[in-house]
């Protein structure tokens, strides 16, 4: 049965009528054309599909579209402002952070909220924070390094 779900969509309100368990990912992908948010394994296990849910990590191939009514959701095309990309996005293409660049957009989210959480993380603290995204190309210690780098680079701020 469809349902009337509203909520913040990378800034601005959005309305649709939609089957309320459908996952916000194909939800995000079909019904919005955001297709920076990635399918992945489809069990919320790889992160590739990570967004931001009132400014925590989440799984959107697990997360029903319902879930999200009345709360703020931002995806990775929602985190550059007016045409500038977040100092994390800089961070990874200057530390050439990706390859195939598949998990690039749910690695750089999960990054966000950690960076949000612990403004400051230890090398050991970004390791264990990102455990959960996986990279199939190695890239991991470039992935470390450009959140350090962003880190620094935010001083705290989001």
């Amino acid at each position: 049965m469809k349902e009337k779900i509203q909520f913040i969509l990378n800034g601005k309100p959005v309305s649709l009528e939609v089957e309320g368990d459908r996952s916000l990912l194909l939800v995000l992908r079909t019904e919005f054309g955001l297709t920076g948010t990635k399918y992945g394994c489809g069990q919320g296990i790889c992160g590739s599909c990570t967004v931001l849910v009132d400014k925590a990590a989440t799984r959107s191939c697990q997360a029903a579209v319902k879930d999200v009514q009345g709360k703020e959701v931002v995806t990775i095309e929602g985190l550059a402002v007016d045409g500038k990309l977040h100092p994390l996005q800089e961070a990874f293409m200057a530390q050439d952070a990706l390859q195939c660049g598949y998990c690039t957009p749910g690695m750089i989210m999960n990054a966000w909220a950690l960076l949000h959480r612990n403004p400051a993380p230890s090398r050991e603290e970004i390791i264990a924070g990102m455990e959960d995204n996986l990279c199939r190309c190695g890239a991991h210690s470039r992935i470390v390094k450009a959140i350090e780098v962003a880190a620094r680079s935010m001083k705290g701020g989001e």
